[in-house]
């Protein structure tokens, strides 16, 4: 019981917002239960971060490195129900179910981080991604087609991406007959370079975790998601599932050792693929989530550099840019969603300038943007610098030299979102007014982003701890 509370904080959680949504509860309320209870999570997580031990029959492990992903997918949960204060873009009536199928779909992320079995990493994933395929059609009906489209999409995309993961999962189980990750780790990397047919497995069983992650060739759905979902939807979308998502790779990848030899050249075909498409196809957006899309599919590629090094440092690496990610991210659709009163989506001309309607919202997107460009002395620099350190201890000269020229196309669309916001401002604009809360959200982000970025330390030093526990 002890070792399993975050994840009963969670179920305890999704029950309240069951026997709320039988109610007429007010949104303040609703929002005010899931602040309260997703902040109870992070206690606990926190609390329960030295713990160690094995749940049914050792398919699920307590260590360092779960809790430690743990405590980062309940912050980030309580940082989007904050950030979506109001619930501007989803229809009234689904409210409580909204705050329902959120927290199911981050306690199967919980549960993702602790896996270690096949078959309860993919019951994880399951069951946060159903709770996701429900989530993403619930906006107010302005957008009703888009809306659908996206759901449908990503329902669709998320069949395939399960069905592949399992196939190859049947492969990996006929050749090797278990399939619990501790006995794994010591079969695959003795037969990877002899059997084609482990390659082929492998491969197909990490492309559901692909697609969570948006990496190439499972990203087509991101953009038309991201685009139609509500921003609420949007914002948790493009950060938590990732953060599971980076996990589970760490664990699945260490599987292969560290001299895979093909393996390893399939993942960095698509980690460039993904950096380079994600980028170009970034420079012609307007609309700003469909601009933040395309970057979440050249992050990825970014991120895949650090767990293809295989290494201590590889996986500390990709560790702290997946947690800087979440955090600039965030910043960007805090300023979308405080731009869109009424759901809508941003474009560039919404952001014209923001400077004079709210210097505020403009330093939290220039913040957040530089970080996502790279630019220090932000946590996007410090990740960039140790993911590409990291490689080049590994010889892989190449792949940094494409990832730092990705970088630079990068560049490009982040600063056109901060010069729209400090240009094009009008005679006569009238001011954007924050409430209190909201004002001391932004400076959080504008702070952490900055802080983390300089002094890494810290965080660098627990994520050794939790790494030690995988490797």
């Amino acid at each position: 019981m002890t070792l399993f509370l975050p994840e009963l904080t969670l179920i305890f959680m999704a029950l309240v917002f069951f026997f709320a949504s039988l109610a007429n509860l007010k949104e303040t309320r609703l929002q005010a239960l899931g602040l309260l209870f997703s902040a109870i999570a992070v206690l606990v997580s926190v609390s329960s971060y030295g713990m160690e031990g094995s749940l049914f029959f050792n398919a699920y492990r307590v260590d360092a490195f779960s809790q430690m992903f743990k405590v980062i997918i309940t912050f980030g949960l309580f940082i989007v129900i904050y950030l979506g204060k109001g619930l501007y873009g989803i229809d009234n009536t689904l409210r409580p179910e909204y705050y329902l199928f959120m927290t199911l779909s981050a306690f199967g992320l919980m549960c993702m981080s602790s896996a270690v079995e096949l078959i309860t990493i993919i019951l994880s994933l399951e069951i946060h991604s159903f709770a996701l395929f429900i989530m993403i059609p619930f906006r107010k009906h302005g957008a009703y087609r888009k809306q659908m489209e996206a759901g449908i999409k990503y329902a669709l995309f998320g069949a395939a991406a399960s069905g592949i993961s399992l196939y190859g999962m049947s492969y990996i189980f006929g050749m090797t007959h278990t399939t619990y990750l501790a006995d794994l780790v010591k079969i695959i990397p003795g037969v990877i370079l002899d059997k084609p047919l482990m390659l082929i497995g492998l491969v197909m069983l990490l492309c559901g975790f692909f697609y969570k992650l948006a990496l190439f060739p499972m990203h087509f759905w991101a953009p038309d998601v991201y685009e139609g979902a509500a921003n609420e939807t949007s914002g948790f979308v493009a950060t938590l599932p990732k953060i599971g998502a980076v996990a589970l790779l760490i664990r699945l990848i260490s599987l292969a050792g560290a001299d895979a030899g093909q393996f390893t050249w399939v993942l960095m075909v698509f980690a460039v693929l993904s950096m380079t498409f994600g980028n170009l196809s970034a420079l012609v957006q307007n609309d700003i989530k469909r601009l933040l899309a395309y970057s979440s599919i050249a992050h990825a590629g970014y991120v895949m550099i650090g767990l293809l090094c295989a290494t201590d440092f590889g996986y500390l690496s990709g560790i702290y840019y997946i947690a800087g990610y979440l955090l600039m991210n965030l910043a960007c659709f805090y300023v979308i969603y405080n731009l869109a009163p009424k759901g809508e989506n941003i474009t560039f001309d919404d952001l014209g300038g923001l400077y004079k309607r709210s210097p505020l919202l403009a330093l939290t997107l220039a913040v957040g943007a530089f970080g996502l460009a790279g630019i220090p002395p932000t946590i996007g620099f410090t990740g960039k610098l140790f993911l590409f350190t990291a490689a080049i201890k590994k010889d892989m000269y190449a792949l940094v030299i494409l990832a730092v020229i990705n970088s630079g196309l990068g560049i490009f669309y982040y600063l056109k979102m901060v010069r729209a916001a400090y240009t094009g401002v009008d005679a006569q604009v009238s001011p954007l007014n924050l409430r209190l809360s909201t004002a001391v959200l932004g400076i959080f982000f504008i702070v952490i982003i900055i802080l983390l970025g300089t002094f890494p330390q810290g965080f660098m030093d627990v994520a050794k701890e939790a790494v030690a526990a995988v490797i």
